[in-house]
């Protein structure tokens, strides 16, 4: 496994990146206005479209930002890399490939 200190930079600094995209995306978020005359029917279709394809993935954002917050804790705790399922070591690969990973491969199977 890694260093604990440049897995925790990783996590850090992934977080910094989903946290400035969800800061410059916060206008598709914003309601649409319903305004007629401002706006035409089928531009106000297309502006509740991207409105809700922007909640969406600000969603998936936000769980993400919680896995890497959890990841974090775990290393606080000196419980990273083991599943918290099951408590077995999670394999080093998958470790590498995702950083914020809370479960063995074994455990990830049986719940999705």
């Amino acid at each position: 496994m890694q260093n604990e200190e440049a897995i925790r930079t990783r996590l850090r600094a992934e977080r910094a990146i989903l946290e400035q995209m969800s800061h410059g995306a916060a206008e598709l978020r914003a309601p649409v206005a319903l305004d007629q005359q401002s706006v035409g029917r089928l531009s106000r279709m297309d502006s509740l479209q991207v409105q809700a394809m922007a909640l969406a993935t600000e969603g998936r954002r936000r769980q993400q930002i919680a896995r890497i917050d959890a990841a974090l804790k775990r290393l606080d705790d000196g419980t990273y890399g083991e599943c918290v399922i099951c408590g077995e070591p999670i394999a080093p690969r998958r470790l590498e490939l995702d950083p914020a990973v809370p479960t063995c491969i074994t455990c990830a199977a049986r719940s999705g």
